[in-house]
């Protein structure tokens, strides 16, 4: 069955809305059509349903027998009347497939077919039943045990089956190609082109095989070669639904009409004969399914989606009085199928019923049906009936067995005492939110239970170690509830508060009142905010990455550098990771992994943040060395002694790789050795839960020399054996990574315990005097951190939650053994400075940086990062050379103390990842930046669509005698499209919250020559391809039009975002002041950071404190008298238009020597605009300003 043309409420029914295993029911859904339908144990009892009225059936006539309920709320998507068996099967779009016996529909089995795919087409065998969904054939037995599995490939979108032998089978759908499949070797024999994509129903006569296209087209194709015979083109938009019956086809569908397809009432009828259309036949409904049912006659059965149904002849008039009505539970009938006995109709509806329809009492489903095979039923001992109502009657009728223990039932008194159940507390949420009319309170829903459903935890540790409930908000600058939250207000996760301006009034140096930036969390998968910190942060790797550049559109290197570019230029503004993470979608090992969120999931909190960030940190390394590798090492990252990374390794390999020898020794004595490596390692807890010391040194290198026991292949033994596999180190990394993989309760109890038991021995090492059982006074605690008591020892608060040391020694040993250590500052004053020990072999790594996260019940979890910030981006930044401890918590940037960065109060701050450096690593390399951006990109390019040709072009590119210089003009514009729309929320109070912007991509880029013979001419007009859904082209405000940007049809010069990006990064470094009309949001959208002396915005040239922001186009009537921007916006005349107004700012203002004059100028501009209305004038109407009054002490001027 064809669906393009149905009614568009149909797109609605998303395969994860109907889930099977929570039915929830509708409150139009007759309870009488539950029958054998498992309902919630506290809810209504299958007994207490009423019983169904016996129906009354007149023969010869269709009336309903039966209605039943196959998939509570999951839209019918296919049925089918077994051929072998009295058994009627039904398929939902959730994948779920049913079957029900006989004419009283009983439930006979039930099971999942595919857990994403609605079920498109049902074919019974003598074996098992067909089941097609999208791109997978799957034969199951009638009980539900898999046959086989047949996976077809990923891009195949299947609609139709059809069993042309006993074991042969042709599978169409919307590509150009019918498959043909063996049944019986489950394989592909053969693969037929079709002319005319989209077979959606296919059907066999001893003539011909008959395919429905969904352009509307029947194709009569031969037995044997599947060739094309004849085609019928009967309907101008799509196919609903055809039947073939003796020498007549009967098709019905969708015609084309100016306001798109409409049901066309008519049905093409065909004579095969002679090959020709007959009189069309007209009917009364608006057919989208029909059969023939040749009983007496050669009957039409012909269905509406709304569940009318009309009988009569192909040949005849159809009559009004032969049209019956099904009452579906869902608004729209979404299947129909006919009995192999033409006793039985059934019809499946949207709400997930099933309707059946007879013509007898008792109808057959086939002429000869086999047995059923059912169950065999519980046998059990037959006890004697027991009447309660006998007071006299013996309960030892009932047989219990003999004990002498105690029974269960024989509560204790005090356990038996009554204890009334204390109700919750009413979500802090809907407190906070509350308006109070009177003294009845109302507010928002937070949505974070299940409507009438309130969970009772006996005990906190009742739910998962890391799952919270998600409210999306910003608790920074609200109302304090101390009781309520035991995270520190720095840490909780923010968000951005969106008004009528968007980001323009939203106070970002509240959160950062540092000038390092921070990053926007509002992006989707912006998850990994911290970690991009982490890795900026790293000076070899900062400079690395800044100096690659290379071909691949998504290339993540490419992009991270230009984001980490963006980081070096801002001074405290925030930036965003957008065509960073534009680029990070595109990456098919991403997915794989898990590591990209759905909108919905990311917004629920849905899986674990700790993994999730632990997986991308190891996808990240691994993507980077890759994208490196190949590309020749750059000059300026040979290190200190001049040795060079060798060929096939690359920068990051040599900072993070860590080379090994991976042993296997098999029980038999023979012994297997590989070499490999790894870019990070992974914490291994020992198993023994006593509360003994065990220092993280020994756990880390308990983790980096594995040794465990495994199965793995012998070739001495030639069969798998018990083997022990050890891990020995070659060469230790520049740069160590540890993923904490505190992912349970069980980890989480044993980071808490080391935790108390260091903080006991640094009270005891610190005191001298407690001995280890005694407990300790908060008094005598206050006392051993006051300045009176000890000078030296640090205070109580930082030696609390601390296992994690700040510097660690790692020494490899001459038998290929490594020694681990806790180092702190005492040691180097023993043992000496650490690049003395270096030579033997012995390393000082130092804490760099933590990412951990944060579970807070209230606010949602989040990820934050402490980062020790090395005397380099100090210099940079602030002028000044020190290091210190920050907490990045997206963008707010608060400075900490060292301490902080190791405290882990496992309640709520959760280690993730740790990074270690070697000591005085940054000496090793040398980090200068050398812009790898060169003038070339903005000569001519080729362009990515096919049939664009030079009388297309729409610009100039610069000669080599053209380029740029430092001060240039360049004018700019930029267009752009809607990727996802804004998500905002209404308020109790009537107000409009804004939750989450639209998501935009840029879609057209223009620069034009500011200065010169050819000033005003545009030397970029690129048009940018997308590879992501485009929900609104905004063709409005953007003038882009749909398959502008498809490089398949597209006529204009197509280039991708890197392109066009690599051109306006050059143009940004070379010095060129870019001229524009609200260039903040452009350089937004498309993810670059301007230095504010290189912007010359429009906006605000003319623009008066406290008043409104002019638009362009009123601009350019008022002091250009030109009319732009009239059906459509283009980027081009918007580009040259903001040049001649800057050129009219400067000649009104004398290059900005007269302000006192220009300020009188732009309050005639007001004046004018607010009498207006700011609309500009049509043609006929208003005089142009230049003949107005108001606009006097221009011409004065």
């Amino acid at each position: 069955m064809n669906f393009e043309g149905l009614d568009p409420g149909l797109a609605e029914y998303a395969p994860a809305m109907h889930s099977a295993l929570d039915p929830v029911l509708d409150a139009h859904l007759n309870p009488s059509l539950l029958q054998n339908v498992e309902l919630d144990p506290e809810g209504v009892a299958l007994e207490a349903l009423p019983a169904q009225e016996s129906v009354r059936i007149m023969e010869g006539v269709y009336s309903e027998l039966h209605s039943v309920v196959a998939d509570v709320g999951a839209p019918v998507s296919g049925s089918h009347f077994d051929l072998h068996e009295e058994l009627l099967w039904v398929g939902s779009h959730g994948g779920h497939a049913t079957s029900f016996f006989g004419p009283t529909l009983e439930r006979y089995s039930s099971f999942q077919v595919n857990g994403s795919d609605d079920i498109r087409q049902i074919q019974s065998l003598e074996n098992g039943i067909l089941f097609l969904t999208k791109n997978n054939l799957k034969y199951m037995a009638r009980g539900g045990l898999i046959i086989f599995d047949y996976l077809l490939d990923e891009s195949e979108d299947m609609h139709s089956l059809l069993l042309t032998e006993s074991s042969t089978l042709l599978v169409g759908g919307l590509q150009n190609h019918v498959l043909e499949i063996d049944l019986n070797t489950v394989q592909e024999t053969q693969k037929y082109a079709v002319e005319t994509p989209g077979v959606t129903i296919m059907r066999q006569t001893s003539r011909f095989f008959f395919c429905g296209h969904t352009s509307g087209k029947v194709s009569l194709r031969d037995l044997r070669t599947f060739k094309v015979e004849h085609e019928f083109d009967a309907f101008s938009g799509s196919l609903s639904d055809f039947d073939v019956h003796g020498n007549l086809l009967a098709t019905c569908g969708f015609s084309s009409r100016l306001t798109g397809l409409a049901c066309d009432r008519f049905l093409k009828v065909y004579d095969l004969r002679m090959m020709r259309a007959i009189t069309p036949l007209q009917v009364h409904v608006d057919p989208a399914f029909l059969r023939f049912i040749p009983t007496y006659t050669s009957r039409l059965a012909i269905i509406s989606q709304s569940g009318q149904c009309q009988f009569c002849e192909p040949t005849g008039l159809a009559n009004p009085a032969d049209i019956f009505h099904v009452n579906p539970v869902g608004p729209l009938l979404m299947t129909f199928d006919v009995s192999a006995s033409k006793q039985a109709l059934a019809f499946g509806d949207s709400e997930g019923c099933v309707h059946l329809w007879t013509d007898s009492p008792e109808p057959s489903f086939n002429p000869y049906s086999r047995e059923t095979e059912f169950a065999l039923p519980c046998v059990v001992d037959s006890l004697p009936p027991l009447d309660w109502s006998q007071d006299l009657l013996p309960l030892s009728l009932i047989p219990v067995p003999l004990t002498t223990d105690t029974l269960l039932s024989d509560w204790p008194a005090a356990n038996s005492a009554p204890a009334p159940r204390r109700a919750p507390p009413v979500d802090a949420e809907i407190l906070r939110t509350m308006k109070k009319v009177g003294f009845i309170g109302y507010a928002p829903n937070p949505r974070t239970r299940l409507r009438n459903q309130i969970p009772y935890r006996l005990k906190e540790s009742d739910s998962e170690f890391d799952s919270f409930s998600q409210v999306t908000e910003s608790p920074v600058g609200r109302e304090e509830e101390p009781h309520l939250h035991m995270v520190s207000k720095k840490y909780r996760k923010v968000t951005i508060k969106y008004s009528k301006l968007g980001l323009e009034d939203f106070d970002f140096k509240h959160y950062n009142k540092t000038l390092f930036a921070g990053l926007e969390p509002h992006i989707p998968n912006a998850y990994c905010n911290c970690m991009i910190q982490v890795l900026y942060f790293l000076e070899p790797v900062r400079c690395l990455i800044q100096n690659h550049l290379c071909q691949k559109e998504f290339c993540l290197a490419c992009e991270l550098g230009f984001l980490f570019h963006m980081l070096d230029l801002s001074r405290g503004d925030p930036c965003q990771g957008s065509n960073f993470l534009r680029a990070f979608r595109t990456i098919p090992e991403a997915s794989a992994l898990g590591l990209i969120l759905a909108d919905s999931d990311e917004a629920s909190g849905k899986g674990s943040l700790a993994r999730l960030i632990q997986r991308w940190n190891r996808f990240i390394l691994t993507q980077l060395h890759q994208d490196l590798q190949e590309l020749e090492v750059p000059q300026a990252y040979r290190g200190a002694g001049g040795s060079v990374c060798s060929s096939g390794d690359s920068v990051i390999g040599q900072l993070f790789s860590c080379e090994m020898e991976n042993c296997s020794l098999c029980r038999c004595g023979s012994e297997t050795v590989r070499a490999s490596s790894t870019l990070l390692f992974t914490l291994s807890y020992p198993e023994d839960k006593t509360g003994k010391n065990c220092d993280f040194a020994q756990v880390l290198k308990r983790s980096i020399c594995l040794e465990q026991n495994t199965q793995a292949w012998c070739d001495n033994c030639e069969k798998y054996q018990p083997t022990i596999q050890t891990r020995n180190i070659r060469h230790l990394p520049d740069i160590l990574v540890i993923n904490c993989e505190v992912n349970s309760l069980k980890e989480a109890d044993f980071w808490r315990m080391q935790a108390e038991v260091a903080f006991k021995m640094a009270i005891k090492k610190h005191s001298g005097e407690i001995s280890k059982n005694k407990e300790f006074a908060l008094a005598d605690w206050k006392e051993l951190g006051s300045p009176e008591g000890m000078l030296m020892c640090p205070s109580i608060e930082e030696l609390k939650n601390v296992w994690l040391p700040f510097s660690i020694q790692m020494k490899m040993t001459k038998n290929k053994g490594l020694d681990v250590c806790n180092w702190t500052d005492g040691d180097e004053m023993q043992w000496g400075p650490a690049r003395a020990e270096e030579a033997h072999g012995v390393y000082v790594y130092d804490l760099m940086a933590t990412v951990v996260h944060i579970l807070d019940s209230r606010a949602g979890g989040s990820l934050v990062a402490h980062i020790k910030v090395g005397e380099t981006y100090h210099q940079r930044k602030e002028g000044v050379t020190h290091q210190q401890w920050y907490l990045f918590n997206d963008f707010l940037i608060e400075p900490i103390d060292k301490h902080e960065a190791v405290q882990f109060d496992m309640n709520w701050k959760v280690p993730a990842i740790l990074y270690y450096i070697k000591r005085n690593l940054n000496s090793k390399y040398n980090l200068n930046i050398k812009n790898p951006i060169e003038a070339s990109v903005l000569l001519a390019e080729a362009s990515l669509a096919r049939k664009q040709r030079k009388t297309h072009t729409t610009f100039i590119p610069l000669m080599l005698n053209e380029m740029p210089q430092v001060g240039d003009l360049v004018g700019l514009d930029a267009e752009f499209v809607t990727l996802n729309e804004e998500e905002a929320e209404l308020r109790s109070d009537g107000t409009k919250s804004t939750i989450k912007p639209s998501q935009m991509s840029v879609a057209r880029i223009t620069c034009v020559r500011g200065q010169g013979p050819h000033e005003g001419v545009p030397f970029i007009d690129d048009y940018i391809s997308t590879q992501e859904q485009v929900v609104d082209y905004l063709t409005q405000y953007s003038g882009i039009k749909p398959g502008d940007l498809d490089a398949k049809i597209s006529s204009k010069h197509l280039t991708t975002l890197k392109s066009t990006y690599l051109k306006l990064r050059f143009l940004i470094d070379i010095g060129v002041k870019f001229v524009g009309h609200g260039l903040q949001k452009d350089f937004r959208v498309i993810n670059l950071m301007v230095p504010k002396d290189q912007v010359l915005d429009t906006v605000y040239l003319f623009h008066m404190p406290r008043k409104r922001m002019i638009s362009l186009r009123f601009l350019a009537w008022y002091f250009l008298d030109l009319k732009i921007q009239g059906e459509t916006h283009d980027s081009i005349e918007d580009a040259r238009t903001a040049l001649q107004l800057y050129r009219k700012y400067l000649e009104l203002s004398k290059n900005g020597s007269e302000p006192e004059s220009f300020h009188k100028v732009l309050k005639g501009l007001y004046e004018k605009g607010r009498k207006m209305d700011w609309k500009v004038p049509e043609p006929e109407g208003q005089t142009s300003p230049k003949n107005a009054a108001v606009f006097s002490s221009v011409l004065a001027l």
